[in-house]
């Protein structure tokens, strides 16, 4: 069964990536990092993982049992998440990332993405309530003017305030260009809020004074569809000369989940007595675009989530698979010898790799991604800047997709392995198993992804951003074979990404002749195929950081690059030949068929 004393994610694995792989201490070459290095993250990485081992995890099992209850018109979570709470402030892990002006520690995005992943190990539900309120926190720093950062930023980088993305309603989905949410202004300055929305994670709990909303709505007499949409900092309370006051804001139902199931996600309704005081956040009009800040900082947290989730289910596989004693060695069954561990089946080790390949290769993922937010967000040179945010953009939906995808084939397979134990609930896969599933549709499900990455992201500047991702996968393929790596790892993804060159190429000319059914009918086909190559490229950066070192922990990563490279990359070619055929089984089908 699961123990408090639980891997949750490999220590050796994240050092490796964070100083082999990834060089994080270079970042403190830019003047945001001056003042951090190798002295300043190993501390908050111990705090981080001494939190999630003891703290957190060991409540997870209690708060998958006991999920938050609606009485008299409130939320109650579990009586440990209080306790929680509080040592989860006091680490200053809310702004950790941010800066020392407004309350933070100024850590690079990507010790704090490894960080993080630490506390969604061990318990996803309890760290989100933090993650939720960084995102809303941030939103208001970035856009609101500085009564709003005094009111609610302040108290929410505290954690004395809590934070939610309020966007969609029922009808709506993750359509937002429909949202009817209406704001309508007053000579005060505020503007009245009405509306519903649905599936607002931490919108209503008894673990901290207030719940500040980031919600979409439109303001009256705006455009319809996504250009007439605003956003508004929405308390549940509203912040009174006397202390606070409720601000007509309500829980109408609790949504029952099969994962995640120690954060409420919740119907909310504003203004059901017409007093419900909005704030506006950034220009009118611009609230999608403000929010996508929001969304997008979410994106790779869930991505993060994935990866972590996945990593728990594969170690506690791997445990099991190291004590469980099953069977015989198929080359010398002998009756009367000793039943051998599990990990001697060579299928058993066939899923175990697979499971590694993928967490492991998702973890430098969102290490990698995160690295080029952090240049994004802080290089002193425009064009540098300008090129890792082109890079950052294309690869947040293949972060935040392809641990959530390939995650729950992790998971899966560590059901697979548990054998019949696998399907209780006495052993943790069952429960992560539950809880994987909401990251392939958590903040835009796997086909909007798939068209963001499409329509949007390999596009971007007239394919500026593909090119200078391919140029990145070029320069590692280099260094990769000065440093030795096996040819076997290396061909592959010279092969793949010039096939994805050429398989981009010809989709968005379809899209420049105006042929957009023929572009993106197979869009997710397309995501599939080249997070299958960027995954390839993240072995390569691990194989060629491994080259220098010696023993398992280095054979290890060369075999599973090997394994990606020798039985995933393949499928591109399938994939890519799905892409450019335009195939139309489902596009042709008529409902009625059905």
């Amino acid at each position: 069964m699961g123990t408090i004393d639980s891997t949750l994610i490999s220590d050796e694995l994240v050092d490796f990536l964070l100083y082999d792989v990834l060089d994080v201490t270079a970042l403190c070459s830019l003047p945001a990092f001056a003042d951090h290095g190798r002295d300043t993250f190993e501390p908050w990485l111990g705090t981080c993982r001494k939190l999630a081992r003891e703290v957190l995890f060991p409540a997870y099992r209690a708060m998958d049992a006991e999920p938050p209850v609606f009485v008299d018109g409130r939320v109650k979570v579990h009586p440990r998440m209080r306790a929680i709470w509080s040592e989860v402030v006091a680490t200053g892990l809310i702004a950790c990332a941010r800066p020392v002006e407004v309350g933070g520690q100024a850590l690079p995005m990507t010790i704090a993405a490894f960080a993080n992943a630490y506390l969604m190990a061990g318990n996803l539900s309890a760290y989100c309530y933090a993650g939720l309120t960084t995102g809303a926190a941030h939103l208001i720093e970035a856009f609101g003017d500085e009564q709003l950062k005094e009111t609610f930023m302040r108290p929410m980088y505290e954690g004395r305030f809590t934070g939610t993305m309020a966007l969609t309603e029922p009808h709506a989905g993750s359509s937002l260009a429909d949202i009817t949410t209406r704001a309508t202004p007053t000579a005060d300055g505020h503007y009245l809020i009405r509306g519903a929305k649905i599936f607002i994670s931490g919108g209503d709990h008894d673990i901290a004074e207030n719940v500040v909303h980031l919600v979409l709505a439109r303001i009256e007499g705006a455009p319809l569809g996504s250009k007439g949409i605003s956003l508004f900092a929405v308390p549940r309370e509203r912040v009174g000369a006397d202390g606070l006051v409720p601000n007509d804001v309500h829980v109408t139902g609790l949504i029952h989940k099969i994962g995640w199931r120690g954060l409420p996600s919740l119907a909310l309704s504003f203004g059901e007595a017409d007093d419900c005081r909005g704030f506006l956040v950034g220009p009118p009009n611009q609230g999608l675009r403000c929010m996508f800040q929001m969304m997008n900082e979410a994106r790779i947290m869930v991505g993060t989530n994935a990866a972590a989730t996945a990593s728990v289910a594969y170690h506690e596989a791997l445990r099991y698979a190291l004590d469980r004693r099953q069977g015989r060695s198929v080359a010398a069954p002998d009756p009367t010898a000793a039943q051998v561990p599990l990990v001697e089946h060579a299928d058993v080790r066939r899923m175990l790799l697979r499971q590694k390949a993928i967490v492991e290769g998702s973890l430098c993922l969102i290490g990698t991604t995160a690295r080029y937010a952090d240049w994004a967000e802080h290089h002193p040179d425009p064009a540098v800047k300008q090129r890792a945010k082109l890079v950052c953009d294309l690869l947040t939906p293949i972060a935040k997709t392809f641990p959530a995808e390939r995650g729950y084939d992790v998971n899966v397979l560590a059901v697979q392995i548990h054998g019949g134990y696998g399907y209780s609930s006495e052993y943790l896969p069952e429960a992560l198993l539950r809880d994987q599933k909401l990251n392939s549709i958590h903040e835009g499900t796997t086909g909007i992804q798939s068209l963001d990455l499409l329509g949007r992201k390999v596009v971007a500047g007239g394919g500026a951003a593909f090119g200078a991702l391919r140029e990145d996968v070029t320069g590692d393929v280099e260094r990769a074979r000065e440093a030795s790596v096996d040819a076997r790892v290396i061909d592959p993804l010279v092969a793949a990404i010039d096939r994805m060159a050429e398989l981009t190429m010809t989709l968005g000319g379809r899209g420049l002749q105006g042929d957009v059914d023929g572009m993106l009918s197979h869009a997710n086909d397309y995501l599939d195929a080249l997070s299958t190559v960027v995954n390839g490229w993240m072995w390569l950066k691990m194989a060629t950081a491994a080259s220098a070192h010696e023993g398992g922990f280095a054979k290890g990563i060369g075999q599973a690059a090997l394994y990606w490279a020798v039985t995933e990359l393949p499928r591109l070619g399938v994939l890519a030949a799905l892409c450019e055929s335009a195939e139309r089984s489902y596009v042709d089908l008529d409902p009625a068929w059905l």
